[in-house]
């Protein structure tokens, strides 16, 4: 038997017809794919979405930076102060200027009840700007 014979083949003519069958099959396929994922994408959500800049955020030198430790203690720049003392304290920082922002740093196991409260009063007293100072290095547990 010879490997190279060429003779077997002489008689039969090359196929020059392609079987578009398979082909036509996948693109039907497509098609139908195309045809259902095309409504999906013109259905959306408007959403207002807030600008975002790069630019840092330069605090007024009219803020009052107040902590609340765990423990229930209160400071006011870094001086001790008790809860009766914050309603004129802050009725005395607004009439200052009505731009004053409290900065409130309170520790991670503080209640919940005792920043409320601080809020309260300062919103009472005619502070509309509060804000919330965080740690963005310290490591989530």
């Amino acid at each position: 038997m010879a490997f190279g014979d060429s003779t077997r083949y002489q008689s039969k003519t090359a196929m020059t017809e392609i079987n578009v069958v398979p082909l036509v099959d996948v693109m039907l396929v497509l098609l139908i794919i195309f045809m259902i994922t095309a409504p999906l994408l013109t259905h959306s959500v408007k959403v207002d979405l807030p600008k975002a800049s790069s630019t840092l955020n330069q605090t007024q030198p009219e803020h009052i930076e107040f902590a609340i430790h765990a423990d229930g203690s209160f400071y006011w720049g870094g001086e001790p102060v008790t809860l009766d003392q914050l309603p004129a304290r802050f009725a005395e920082a607004v009439k200052q200027s009505d731009k004053t922002e409290l900065h409130i740093r309170a520790d991670r196991d503080t209640h919940y009840e005792l920043v409320t409260k601080v809020m309260s009063i300062a919103a009472t007293a005619g502070l509309a700007r509060i804000g919330f100072v965080t740690d963005p290095t310290e490591n989530q547990p």
